[in-house]
């Protein structure tokens, strides 16, 4: 059987196509697929419309705009995709910020002349066994099932390790991670469940329910011991771009003593893919750092602390 011809309009997902051995078969990716760097020469077939630019709350107001509006955040290609002739496209139905809505995938495929050949394949996790589900259930779609039980046993085994590891700690810090700076929203889904295994007591958020808003006030009860703030879409130097914000508002929600960290949520955390376990690593370094110096000094460029004096 031919290499299936693969279309791929979710970053997360484009790692877990890559991790299975199939780059090669890669033809067509979204505006926000930038990981691994071999396939950043494939064709884009989607774009915002919503520019990415601006402070967290002009973002925040351009996307309620939109989808007030009822229109999608993104634009399929439909020519592009049509021409590329895909046998498989994976996209998802999760958020409706994140990326493509499956609703839009389908309206695009409906317009191919070979539709009914085409597989879509929707991804919708919320917790860490739901990212792993999903990469078995695009190595079943690629028909690569052994490549995806392969690998969910391989990373199963790092995060079993990890959390080992962590047990060990004689205390379980109070522990948030924010989402989104302005308003503030704290991770959820599989951030608490992450969160737990690298030690920590998750607070204001609950394992499988979506991110909630809160008020700095109602953050600052929370009295957090660790703070990791990783807001979604961000790089570490477009979250530090907001610093001052950050001290502003979110940092005098720490206890007596607290650590705030600022990381990578566009590469981390916020991808529910392969590295899911990257980012329980960096979350590990931040929560136990006497516990995890190996970790701090692998993810050095991905964390920056900060302190009352910045």
């Amino acid at each position: 059987m031919p290499p299936r011809r693969i279309v791929s309009l979710l970053p997360s997902a484009t790692e877990i196509v890559c991790l299975l051995g199939a780059t090669d078969a890669l033809v067509g990716i979204s505006h926000e697929c930038d990981f691994p760097e071999a396939i950043r020469d494939r064709p884009v077939l989607t774009s915002a419309r919503v520019l990415s630019t601006g402070s967290s709350r002009a973002i925040d107001a351009a996307v309620r705009d939109v989808v007030r509006d009822a229109l999608s955040l993104y634009t399929v290609d439909q020519a592009r995709l049509a021409a590329l002739s895909p046998d498989v496209i994976v996209t998802q139905d999760l958020c409706e910020v994140c990326a493509v809505s499956l609703d839009d995938v389908r309206s695009a495929v409906a317009r191919l002349a070979h539709r009914e050949e085409v597989c879509i394949v929707s991804l919708t996790p919320t917790r860490l066994d739901d990212i792993l589900d999903d990469i078995e259930t695009v190595a079943a779609a690629l028909d690569r099932s052994e490549h995806g039980r392969a690998a969910r046993t391989a990373l199963k085994t790092r995060i079993e390790h990890i959390t080992h590891r962590a047990s060990q700690a004689p205390l379980r810090p109070r522990v948030v991670s924010v989402e989104w700076l302005e308003p503030i929203m704290l991770g959820g889904l599989w951030m608490p469940e992450l969160i737990e295994r690298a030690g920590g007591l998750p607070v204001g958020v609950r394992t499988g329910e979506p991110a909630p808003t809160l008020t700095p006030e109602a953050l600052k009860q929370l009295a957090p011991d660790v703070m990791l703030v990783k807001p979604c879409g961000f790089s570490l130097d477009r979250a530090l771009a907001e610093r001052d914000l950050i001290t502003r508002t979110l940092q005098p929600a720490l206890s007596p003593g607290g650590r705030l960290v600022v990381t990578d949520g566009n590469a981390f955390f916020n991808r529910p893919g392969p590295r899911i376990v990257e980012s329980l690593e960096i979350l590990a370094a931040c929560v136990h750092p006497e516990l995890f110096p190996d970790f701090a000094q692998k993810h050095a460029a991905a964390l920056h602390p900060l302190d009352g004096s910045e």
